[in-house]
Order: structure tokens, then sequence, then C-alpha cells
């Protein structure tokens, strides 16, 4: 859990982002951040290209009547932007979209945006990350080379995330589940899921699919509208 309280809503997204099959809890992320419109970060898909992914963000939150702003940090010197932390410092609805975890951690670990995430987030803002970005959001972090853990950001501590969980290859989603430290719950997310905590801490499965806690004792599969509890 954080350091400190937050006041903000928490949505993290097996994978599938920006579809229709995502459209219901976006469209409840919408409205809990009071706001139409949101700031679009694409940079996990820097050299996967971010214009399209750009592209499909503002179609999809064009049919749920918001606009979409985007916040064209790719790499770490656009991170360290004055003017782009205050632009995220001040956003309602912030989204990170998926793509390299580890590129997207090298842009964001220890910058002015990051501590301006932060600071939207404690002051009440919504953080949709999904993929790469609900990976790196939480502490530890599932390695994508192989399934192992290392250091995320913590947003979220004492929580891992694999996302794509129902399509994940076993082998990987395995050596996750084995080497999960004694201090730390992994939730795997399927895609076009979500995983929410909502301002008073409260989580639970919103989206087309599930999510799997695995802690200290048997996995427990968790589908919209059935209770969630993540405390240790």
């Amino acid at each position: 859990m954080p350091t400190k309280r937050s006041t903000g809503t928490l949505a993290l997204v097996g994978g599938g982002e920006f579809c229709d099959e995502c459209a219901s809890f976006d469209a409840e992320l919408l409205a809990a951040s009071g706001s139409t419109e949101v700031v679009v970060l694409p940079t996990a898909a820097a050299y996967e290209h971010a214009d399209r992914v750009v592209e499909r963000a503002a179609k999809h939150f064009a049919g749920l009547g918001a606009t979409v702003r985007p916040l064209g940090v790719l790499h770490r010197p656009e991170a360290e932007d004055a003017a782009n932390a205050e632009i995220l410092r001040a956003a309602t609805f912030v989204y990170f979209a998926d793509g390299s975890p580890l590129h997207l951690r090298s842009v964001l670990k220890g910058s002015p945006l990051y501590d301006a995430l932060r600071a939207a987030y404690e002051r009440g803002a919504v953080v949709a990350a999904s993929g790469a970005g609900a990976t790196l959001l939480c502490d530890p972090m599932v390695d994508p080379r192989g399934g192992a853990y290392t250091v995320g950001l913590g947003l979220v501590a004492n929580l891992a995330v694999f996302p794509y969980h129902g399509t994940a290859a076993d082998h990987l989603r395995q050596r996750s589940v084995e080497l999960l430290p004694r201090t730390a719950l992994l939730v795997g997310i399927d895609e076009h899921t979500a995983l929410i905590r909502d301002a008073e801490r409260s989580w639970r499965v919103s989206g087309a699919g599930a999510v799997t806690v695995y802690g200290d004792g048997a996995p427990e599969v968790v589908r919209a509208g059935e209770p969630l509890t993540l405390d240790r």
C-alpha cells in the first residue's frame, strides 16, 4: 500500500486498453475524475508507433464524450521538463499506455514528471495504467524478461502486477508466483480488465476478465462484482 494515504482513484489494467471491452470501466473512471479530458502518456510505446497509441486513445475516449490531451514524454529529457510536470500535476485523469515497462521506468524513475504524478494522485486525480504501466506503478515489479522481480515506482507498495494473465505463458506466470517476496501479493490481471482502488482505498474488479490473487495460500480468482481484499 502507499507510504502515505492517497485520495485518488487508481486503475491497473491488464492490457488491451482503448477498446470497446474497456469502455465500461473507462466511463466509470471519467465520472470519478469529474473531467472530460484525459492526459495520455504513450511513453512505454516510444519505439512502437506512439502516435498510433494516441490516435486509438483519442478515438476511444471521444466515444465516451471526452477529449485526449497527449503528453509527448517519450524519453528522459521530456520527463525532466518542468512544463510537462506542471501539466501532469494539474491533471484530473492520467492514463499510461502499454509498451515496454523497462523503457517506461528509465524515463520516469526519480523524475520531476513522476513527482508530479504522485502529487496529482494524492490530490485526488484518477490514474490509470495498462500493461507496462500497471506493472511499473507497483513495487515489486515483474521483470518482463523472465518473470522474476525488479524495482518498480512504488505508487502501490507490496503489490506486483502480472498483466495479460489469462493469455500469458505458463512458465513465466509460474516463475513470478514462485519468486514472489513474502511481503507482497501478486495480482494476475486479464486483458480488458481493471483492478481499481477508489478514494477510500477499497479494491474491486471491473471489466471482461478476472483478477487472480497469489499470496501465501491458494490463488483466489475474482471477477467484477465479487468481494476483494488486498490488505496484508
